[in-house]
């Protein structure tokens, strides 16, 4: 784009807004002045939009730029100077053009690292070149103008952002689009990121002329597309989490890149981003958009896409659709890593000011898992590269303020040093949160809130006002109808109430499955592969005839073999069947009548013992049980009892240890399994004995089955945790109401995988 025009684009919108060109130059000399730095070099454009004209407001898209921002600039070694946001007002479409083709297409050369974020909404829309199909497009902050006979639109397509995306002269390209196109009749739960298309809207001329202008250029870059969904019809969601309101896919792919490094396969980094989405109350699956919608899921074992570092697993490969063909924006299988981080060790955050000469030192602690963050508490510590740990002091949403323990270095603190997870403290007194839905009539909420009342660690607030777990709405189909939904909007099966029940007899209805969602949201507090300092690996397989297939693959990764661990090689992974299963879904797919086991290797120097907790897909608790042997199998009343799973150092077990009377079949659709395997130091002697009081029957005894007191469990499993920490005489005064959880001592794993 010719100089001229491009200060003449600018200068329109800036004159809507009421700043001068000078001001705007001035405001940019930072950006400007970087073109005479030497290549190579990282240049991002970062857009957030919340607020529309005449739209209902988004809640935040602002916080997914300033996590990335963050991100880069901590993570991946950007300069500031060289990030551009254009937030609210700013990101119009003439700017957001006119900035990337400046910004972006002056600056990029070859072997640059680009990366492009958009946060807003999404819609769909007609060209007149072609009236039969609506066409995707982001809608920008000027969402529209009005002209004497038809609507003209300020969107962006999707196609020119695509062809802007592979007119840069760098292969080094990542783009990140949190928003989706297809609105949904009504939405229940969390917010949406579409708005209902417009069949009379037009584009405006100038996004015509670019599109027009660009489908004649030579477009030489292949970039990294990731989207917030790979289905259309799905939509991408926003939540409410401890003080702060982003964008789900932004927030999950955001904090896996600053906790984990290594790289292997794109089947790993998308379970973990998807397994995090799921968490958060969302099925959305996101993608790798590419043009060639009929060439997809092809050659990609060992994929590793721009976002990730090298080292081990994969760390940014959340699409889960792969293009490869003439036109499209396909990857070969053996796409290497482009933008690396500076440090190939993972963190939990990093040190973002220092005040009091260093006695108190301020964290950004956007690298801990979301369901975590909420319960994070005081005195948990952190270590930095100098060995030093930092005690946070208090917390505020993704800001912490922190103390050095021992002020004994010479070294002294700097801003940007990465910090690690060493002691998760969490209160013992936390309940399972529901929200009510504001479609609910007043005296609804009132009964809702009055029933729930009744049940012990159950607390209840309006949707959008505090974080939640569950939403209890109408039925959409049904309103004279209750349920309990995901904040993404699924229903909870099997617990709905009856046509024109009562609201107070539905709630009642819940009990047992309440008991069980607080159960799972305990164990999922537990998770920290990427801040565990045990040696170990977790693959779940379908044992095969063969050898096993690997579903998926689990490692600690701040952890490395010792020349006296036992190296033992895992069998060859059934890559066909992996591609297979990865061009369907990013979550991995089990079909039925599987034959399921774990392999477990324990690289540490030290004995570990297992604990195996899950969620089947109406949200039932399921267990490992591992039966002892009756002294006397003949006797009729023998109470099955249930033994400790125990992992030497440096040995491999398979769980369950299969055979023709004990084995793990997948014989019914589940749809959709959770599963969390918890390794301790120390015997889980509490949680085996809750487990122990249940009453099991002979023809129970299956390896992976029911679990009947699921919340006694989840207590006594942190408690085992608490028990295996060393630190608890340390820190005064948080023993007796938290849970002191050292990293050195547990590791938890999260597995995913749907049944067909």
């Amino acid at each position: 784009m010719k100089r001229r025009r491009f200060l003449h684009r600018i200068g329109s919108i800036l004159a809507v807004l009421g700043v001068t060109e000078a001001e705007w130059l001035t405001l940019g000399n930072r950006y400007y002045q970087a073109l005479a730095q030497p290549s190579s070099r990282k240049l991002a454009l970062l857009i957030g939009i919340n607020q529309y004209p005449q739209i209902p407001a988004l809640s935040g898209c602002l916080m997914d730029v300033e996590l990335q921002r963050e991100l880069l600039i901590h993570r991946f070694g950007f300069q500031g100077s060289d990030i551009l946001t254009l937030t609210e007002e700013q990101a119009s479409r003439e700017f957001i053009e006119a900035a990337f083709l400046d910004h972006l297409g002056k600056q990029a050369k070859p072997d640059d690292v680009v990366v492009f974020h958009f946060s807003g909404y999404g819609s769909r829309v007609k060209l007149e070149t072609s009236p039969d199909r609506m066409q995707n497009a982001l809608v920008t902050a000027n969402v529209s103008q009005k002209s004497q006979d038809d609507k003209i639109v300020n969107y962006i397509l999707e196609e020119t952002l695509l062809l802007l995306l592979r007119s840069l002269p760098t292969d080094r390209v990542t783009a990140v689009l949190d928003t989706s196109y297809y609105a949904p009749s009504s939405v229940l739960g969390l917010k949406t990121r579409a708005l209902q298309e417009s069949v009379e809207a037009k584009l405006a001329a100038d996004e015509l002329d670019l599109l027009k202008q660009l489908k004649t250029q030579k477009l030489p870059s292949t970039p990294v597309v990731l989207a917030a969904t790979s289905n259309p019809k799905q939509s991408a969601r926003e939540g409410l989490f401890s003080g702060f309101s982003a964008g789900l896919f932004t927030y999950a792919l955001t904090q896996y890149l600053w906790e984990f490094t290594p790289a292997t396969t794109i089947q790993v980094a998308l379970s973990h981003v998807e397994n995090s989405l799921s968490k958060l109350g969302s099925k959305q699956q996101p993608a790798l958009l590419s043009n060639q919608k009929n060439s997809l899921a092809q050659d990609v074992e060992n994929f590793s896409p721009n976002l990730s570092p090298t080292k081990g697993e994969a760390l940014n490969s959340p699409p889960s659709l792969v293009g490869k063909g003439a036109g499209g924006l396909g990857f070969p299988d053996d796409v290497k890593s482009q933008l690396l981080p500076d440090n190939t060790i993972g963190a939990e955050g990093a040190v973002s000011a220092i005040e009091e000469d260093g006695k108190t030192v301020h964290l950004w602690l956007a690298g801990l898992p979301p369901q975590v963050l909420l319960y994070y508490g005081v005195n948990s510590r952190f270590t930095l590269a100098t060995t030093e740990q930092l005690v946070l002091r208090s917390r505020t949403g993704l800001t912490a303020k922190a103390q050095i323990s021992k002020i004994d270095s010479t070294t002294p603190l700097q801003v940007g040093q990465l910090v690690q997870e060493a002691v998760r403290v969490l209160p013992r007194n936390i309940n399972l949160t529901i929200a009510l839905d504001t479609g609910l009539e007043r005296i609804e909420r009132v009964d809702a809130t009055s029933a729930f009342a009744t049940f012990s660690r159950v607390s209840t607030v309006v949707i959008g006002e505090k974080p939640a777990d569950y939403l209890f709405a109408k039925l959409q189909q049904t309103p004279s109808r209750y349920g309990l939904f995901s904040l993404g909007g699924e229903l909870i099966p099997n617990i709905t109430g009856e046509v024109g029940e009562a609201v107070k007899l539905t709630v009642q209805r819940l009990a047992p499955k309440l008991s069980t969602l607080l159960a799972a949201k305990l164990w999922r507090l537990t998770e920290n592969q990427g801040s565990s300092r045990l040696a170990l690996k977790a693959t779940l397989e379908i044992i095969s005839d063969t050898s096993p297939s690997v579903v998926m693959q689990r490692e600690t990764v701040r952890t490395f073999k010792t020349e006296t661990s036992i190296k033992k090689s895992l069998p060859t992974p059934n890559s066909a069947r992996a591609k297979q299963q990865l061009s369907a879904n990013s979550t991995p797919i089990v079909p039925i009548g599987s034959r399921m086991q774990y392999r477990v290797e324990n690289q540490s120097d030290r004995p570990v013992y297992l604990i195996l907790l899950g969620l089947n897909n109406n949200h039932t608790a399921i267990a490992l049980h591992s039966w002892k042997t009756p002294q006397e199998p003949n006797t009729a009343d023998t109470k099955p009892l249930l033994k400790e799973v125990v992992i030497p150092p440096g040995e491999t077990l398979t769980l369950p240890q299969t055979n023709a009377a004990s084995a793990w079949v997948i014989s019914e659709p589940a749809l959709f399994n959770e599963q969390q395997l918890i390794l301790s130091t120390a015997p889980f002697s509490e949680t085996v004995a809750a487990l122990n009081t249940a009453k099991y029957s002979t023809a129970e005894q299956s390896p992976i089955g029911p679990l009947l007191n699921s919340l006694d469990i989840a207590q006594a499993l942190l408690q085992d945790l608490h028990n295996a920490s060393a630190l608890k005489t340390e820190i005064n005064g948080t023993a007796a109401d938290s849970y002191i959880l050292d990293v050195n001592n547990w590791a938890s794993f999260s597995f995913s995988f749907q049944v067909m």
